[in-house]
């Protein structure tokens, strides 16, 4: 457990940076104030100068300096009052976290929602309301594709128990956090550093000395010509040599120049927050082997990534200048892109290859802070043990960790090799198909390094697989039937596959008739079960439950009971052993007004319910 209270903690740095914001209110008026009467100031001392000869020249290099540096210290001063802001901010969504009122304010993730995926959607990993929306604090596209990775795919147990260490270790790292968090947020919209990966890792071919030697001569000659013209009256003919010279040498190298420059075009921005977030890993002291190991990747024996950055950001920072209205004129005279693009070239040959690692290193730092914040939120949660001999689920005290801790109820799960399958029948909207999305998601959650919703959980690697939320589909004229069948297909094979299925079945082939449906599920079951795999189904068909006499003692029943009190259905949504015995849908549907017999309102319904 963390050594401090979340929420207190959280609560104490947002009235921190809350403070450190209002304090600086004051100056920053003042600031402006003082910037707009040294304006003010500078205007009266040109009308000096100009109108009434008052005053020499030289005296407006006061008023000019003192603008200037009013300007970058009210600029300073802003920018620590905005970063205050948002670190406030970022309190605040931590805190409607802790409350369950995070929904809609993060990152969905839909991007990385593949329907033909065997658990994503079923287990809502991704959307409004998702579990990543829930965990991730990436800010990069690396950051937020590595944690999804994680997500939709299980990891060994020795890497699982390396990212358990790591994320451990950033648990109370909170400086880290947030300022991983924050500067990330400066990226822009859409920001895509991995089209610098490809640029890096394209061969580089450094331009030869001579022409990197001639370029700066060429531009310095053109214009010092256009200067001599104007200020030495010697005519156009220099200048004009200077010219085609430029437009010559500018024709040999074009096609290579643009190649290189392309990439580079508005990225000053995305490499100074590249840059901001390596310096921010590299001097911050790592204790865990698996972060250890990704601040080793950034050794790399000059220069640190950080500062190598720095100098990309720099000419991408010159190269966006040729558009500046008083510079654009001169650009082409120098040769400036031309040169640019020498130096990035050069950039390139010495480090470009070394972008990729660099992202990733940031990338897997943000999924690992991300997982390290969740686990600093839930004090209570362990890290699963991993690894065990399989197939194996055994989890006490089990709940979904996107429901608010005080109104989550627990069960108790165990499948191993001696219980292979659970049974679960009961009531509408008695838990079913929550224990199972609970089941699963802690399951993804423990294969990606997680700390998991249970007292304690145990499991090998299994491979997810669910039919929860199994959809038919207009665009490709698939029924629900069908598409519940494809993917039942997809688990037959994966439960072939080299790791365990651990399928999460909810009522199964619902779309058919009873007859169809029993048979079929009966034989999805065997057919799993005989494939090695483990797993819960969901029913409402107590012949279905018969299934667990021919299986046992690898099977067993469960069940979720409701009662009537004051004419309204209570659920305990706790699991109990055996079959369920009672329906309670004629009871829901007289308790929202519609009109069904009463007769043998609870004997009859029984009955149809046990004979189902």
């Amino acid at each position: 457990p963390p050594d401090f209270p979340p929420r207190a903690e959280y609560a104490r740095r947002l009235a921190a940076h809350r403070e450190a914001a209002a304090r600086l209110e004051r100056p920053l008026r003042r600031l402006a104030n003082a910037r707009i009467a040294v304006f003010l100031a500078g205007l009266v001392g040109l009308w000096l100068v100009l109108e009434r000869h008052q005053l020499m020249p030289i005296w407006l290099v006061v008023p000019i300096v003192g603008f200037v540096a009013l300007v970058v210290l009210h600029a300073r001063l802003d920018g620590r009052r905005r970063r205050s802001e948002h670190a406030a901010t970022y309190f605040e969504k931590a805190l409607a976290r802790l409350d369950g009122e995070w929904s809609g304010h993060g990152d969905p993730g839909t991007a990385f929602l593949d329907p033909e995926h065997p658990y994503a959607a079923d287990l809502d990993l991704f959307g409004t309301g998702s579990l990543f929306e829930r965990i991730c604090q990436a800010r990069t596209n690396g950051g937020r594709a590595t944690l999804a990775g994680w997500l939709l795919a299980p990891g060994e147990p020795e890497v699982l128990r390396d990212r358990q260490g790591a994320v451990a270790d950033l648990r109370d790292r909170l400086d880290l956090r947030e300022d991983l968090a924050l500067l990330g947020e400066d990226l822009p919209e859409g920001a895509d550093l991995a089209g610098l990966v490809a640029w890096g890792n394209a061969p580089a071919r450094p331009f030869p000395i001579w022409a990197r030697l001639v370029a700066p001569v060429l531009g310095v000659y053109a214009l010092g010509a256009l200067v001599a013209w104007f200020a030495l009256d010697i005519g156009s003919g220099p200048f004009l040599l200077g010219l085609v010279l430029d437009a010559a040498f500018f024709a040999l190298w074009r096609r290579r120049v643009l190649d290189v420059l392309k990439p580079l075009e508005r990225r000053a921005d995305d490499l100074a927050v590249f840059a901001d977030l390596l310096a921010r890993i590299e001097r911050e002291p790592f204790h865990a082997p698996r972060l250890v190991a990704l601040r080793g990747a950034l050794e790399t024996g000059g220069a640190p990534p950080s500062r190598q950055i720095d100098q990309l950001r720099r000419l991408a920072a010159m190269l966006a200048s040729r558009r500046n209205q008083v510079f654009m004129p001169f650009a082409p005279l120098l040769l400036w892109g031309t040169q640019i693009a020498f130096a990035a070239e050069a950039w390139r040959a010495r480090s470009g290859r070394s972008i990729g690692a660099w992202l990733d290193c940031v990338g897997e730092c943000e999924a690992l802070a991300s997982l390290a914040t969740f686990a600093f939120e839930g004090p209570d949660d362990p890290f699963p043990e991993v690894g065990a001999p399989g197939p194996r689920f055994e989890a006490e005290g089990l709940g979904h960790p996107l429901i608010p801790a005080d109104r989550c109820v627990r069960n108790d799960v165990r499948l191993a090799d001696d219980l292979r399958l659970l049974v679960v029948s009961g009531s509408n909207m008695a838990g079913k198909s929550t224990l199972l999305r609970s089941v699963g998601v802690n399951a993804v959650l423990a294969q990606a390094g997680a700390t998991v919703r249970a007292s304690r959980l145990v499991i090998s690697p299994l491979a997810v697989g669910a039919t929860l939320r199994v959809q038919d589909s207009l665009q490709s004229g698939q029924s629900r039937f069908y598409a519940e069948i494809r993917r039942i297909r997809q688990l037959v094979d994966l439960a072939g596959g080299p790791i365990p299925l651990f399928f999460l079945l909810d009522e199964v082939f619902a779309g058919t008739n009873s007859h169809d449906r029993r048979v079929g599920a009966e034989a999805v079951v065997l057919a799993l079960i005989d494939r090695g795999a483990i797993g819960l189904v969901t029913t409402h068909d107590l012949a279905l439950a018969a299934v667990v006499d021919r299986l046992a003692p690898r099977a067993s029943n469960v069940h979720f009971v409701d009662h009537l009190e004051d004419g309204v259905l209570r659920f305990d949504y706790r699991m109990h052993p055996g079959v369920v015995r009672h329906g309670n849908a004629l009871a829901l549907m007289r308790a929202i007004g519609l009109s069904v017999p009463e007769e043998g309102d609870s004997t009859a319904d029984d009955a149809d319910f046990a004979e189902e």
